[in-house]
Order: C-alpha cells, then sequence, then structure tokens
C-alpha cells in the first residue's frame, strides 16, 4: 500500500546551464507542492501504514527548510552565493543546482535517512519512501525514485554537503535536528501526537 503526505513551500532559485534563459539568468521563486509517497505491505495498531500526525514533526521541519528561503547551488559563482547569503536570512546551500529535480532528489535523501534513524512505537513494519513529487508549477513536476536519489550519474548529496542558515536551523523544534541526522542518531516517535 501506497500512501502520500502534501507539503507547501514557497521558494526562490536561479537554474544555472538550463535552457530557458528566464530561469538560468534571473532569481526567480515558485510556489513549490511536495509529495512524499510511503509504501509497506504491513499496517499499524491504528491500522495505517505510518500516522500522518507523525509526519508533522520531524518530516515537516525538514521541508519547511526550504519556505521562504533562497535555494543556492555551492558551485554557482562565489559573488552570487554571498550576496544571497547576505540579503536573505533563510537560505539553503545544495549540491546540486535547484532544479524540480534536484528538489526531489535532495528531499528524498534528506526523508529517506531521517526515516531510517527514526524507531517506530506504534507497530509501523517496512515502512519505505516509495518516491518524492516536487509540483514546480501547477503543470510540472519531478518525482524521484531511490535509484534516483543516489544515482552517481545525478550528482551524488552527501549531507554534509547540505547548509542550512542559522534562521532556518532556529525554527526547528529539535534544534540538532540536522546535526542528529549527519551523526546517525536515533530518533524515537512520540507515542501520542
Amino acid at each position: 500500500m501506497i500512501i502520500r503526505k502534501l507539503f507547501k513551500f514557497e521558494n526562490a532559485h536561479v537554474v544555472r546551464g538550463c535552457s530557458s534563459v528566464k530561469c538560468r539568468s534571473s532569481l526567480h521563486g515558485h510556489s513549490y507542492k511536495v509529495e512524499l509517497l510511503f509504501a509497506s505491505n504491513f499496517l499499524d495498531h491504528g491500522q495505517m501504514v505510518y500516522d500522518f500526525g507523525l509526519m508533522k514533526q520531524n518530516m515537516k521541519a525538514l521541508v519547511e527548510s526550504f519556505d521562504h528561503a533562497v535555494a543556492i547551488w555551492s558551485g554557482d559563482d562565489a559573488g552570487y552565493k554571498a550576496d544571497m547569503k547576505k540579503h536573505s536570512l533563510r537560505w539553503v546551500e545544495l549540491p546540486v543546482s535547484p532544479s524540480a529535480e534536484q528538489f526531489a532528489r535532495v528531499i528524498f535523501v534528506l526523508i529517506d535517512r531521517l526515516l531510517h534513524l527514526t524507531s517506530c512505537v506504534n507497530g509501523e513494519k517496512e515502512v519505505r519512501l516509495q518516491s518524492v513529487i516536487v509540483h514546480e508549477t501547477d503543470t510540472g513536476y519531478a518525482q524521484a525514485f531511490h535509484e534516483d536519489a543516489y544515482s552517481v550519474h545525478m550528482g551524488l548529496i552527501e549531507l554534509e554537503q547540505i547548509v542550512f542558515s542559522d534562521a532556518v536551523r532556529d525554527e526547528w523544534r529539535d534544534k540538532e535536528l540536522f546535526a542528529k541526522m549527519k551523526r546517525g542518531e536515533r530518533f524515537v516517535n512520540p507515542a501520542e501526537v
């Protein structure tokens, strides 16, 4: 069975190297919709694959880290990167260009890592992230699966290469969320939300 949780965020970016002149040469924004699709052959004690309420904890915090932020490619011009960080409190620096395709891969890597580090307490079994869909516009989206997220051909995405600004991290309930993920620390889902 597959379940889906939808999140939304507003984000600005430049996608260097693309065919669209506007997209590659001007800072612009989108109203993103992100679908997280989870799969399991089992149901928990509440007869659910994974309680949607649990997704409103750390998963939501990670996805909303991109909200009202500037997505910056670490390979972009140094002056541009410095200016974006100087003039925006909320930014995320990524090891890949912030296209819809790469957003889907980055979010897959983040949520997949968090899910693997999370201990469930309500009978959830073999829950896996099936895919991530990132809608950049009403008419266009990218969908990433496990093989896409970890593809060397599309550029490796290591957690250590992702940088969230202080303003982003300050909004997390657990200020050490990402640091714990990078260290491989375990998370335990609450019994109630």
